[in-house]
């Protein structure tokens, strides 16, 4: 599969150090000026402050914080599956928007039922052709984008449930586990 927006990054073997070992990022832009993406399985443990994430305000269960990147581990970005304010997101593949400012979220988050959201911190960027080579050296697997994984598969199990779907040496590669001195 071309490496084009709204395709996942797989990392393969080769990334086994660091945030991107194992890792699955949702591309959000790739031209030839350059390739930005958040990591989506990576989970983060802590507390968000509390002007806005106000814990007695929140009824949204489905909001969830991310390492997005190793990039600006500051900025806030917004993964999420609400189609309801167009003029503030950018659709990246079926079902999943980036963007929206603080009051969408602020809103979203007191609807008891209300859109899944990722909250990603930093991002992961390449620039000119540079993402493209790396997945010409294997150091990156391409597989089409999905609401699925990005908003409904246990974090843990993204990479290997992608790796599987696409067979082959790929599926071999998803059984490998984390601690090597296990096989």
């Amino acid at each position: 599969m071309p490496v084009k927006k709204g395709s996942f990054l797989i990392s393969s073997m080769h990334l086994e150090k660091g945030l991107f070992s194992r890792s699955v990022i949702l591309l959000c832009d790739h031209s030839s000026r350059g390739s930005f993406g958040l990591i989506i399985n990576k989970p983060l443990r802590m507390d968000f402050p509390e002007e806005l994430l106000s814990p007695e305000t929140t009824r949204n269960s489905h909001i969830t914080i991310l390492s997005g990147g190793n990039i600006q581990p500051s900025q806030i970005m917004m993964l999420h599956s609400s189609d309801l304010a167009p003029e503030q997101t950018i659709p990246i593949c079926d079902g999943v928007f980036l963007g929206g400012d603080v009051e969408f979220l602020q809103r979203q988050m007191t609807i008891a039922e209300g859109p899944q959201i990722r909250l990603c911190f930093g991002y992961c960027a390449w620039g000119a052709g540079q993402l493209d080579q790396e997945v010409l050296s294997g150091a990156w697997f391409t597989h089409p984008g999905s609401q699925e994984h990005v908003f409904h598969t246990e974090f843990s199990q993204i990479w290997p449930s992608l790796l599987k779907s696409m067979g082959g040496k790929y599926a071999s590669l998803s059984m490998i586990p984390e601690d090597l001195s296990l096989n």
